[in-house]
């Protein structure tokens, strides 16, 4: 994840961002979208948060060019909400973020459904009644 691209050569220098700027960029953008509850990050994010360290950019993949930058976003949709919309929303949102921030060019942001969150109340409601 070190790698750094040159995003603009001027009289006084160059800018270099890393891909874990992007990635934290893109992991905000991605929970900030309304049903998305949480990123999926593997089992190494899971052993972060188990941790109590909060890995921002936990579920995301990117792969950075001289100017643009490919995004994959793993998510957790929230149970009853509409997947695709989420997923439009998503895209949107991280697309909108990276080029903002960056001024890199987003050329793709493709989003993975890892799963739907489901109501725990409704669980421990039912878990009773068996009792």
């Amino acid at each position: 994840m070190g790698n750094e691209i040159i995003n603009n050569e001027k009289e006084y220098g160059s800018i270099k961002i890393s891909n874990d700027v992007v990635s934290i960029i893109a992991g905000v953008a991605s929970t900030q979208v309304e049903g998305v509850a949480g990123m999926s990050g593997g089992i190494t994010g899971g052993i972060t948060d188990m941790l109590g360290m909060k890995n921002l950019s936990k579920g995301v993949k990117v792969e950075l060019g001289e100017r643009e930058a490919a995004i994959d976003v793993f998510i957790i949709a929230e149970y009853g909400s509409n997947i695709t919309e989420i997923g439009k929303k998503v895209q949107e949102s991280v697309k909108n973020s990276i080029e903002t921030m960056t001024g890199l060019q987003a050329t793709e942001v493709n989003v993975h459904i890892q799963g739907v969150n489901t109501p725990r109340e409704g669980k421990k409601e039912e878990e009773q009644r068996v009792k």
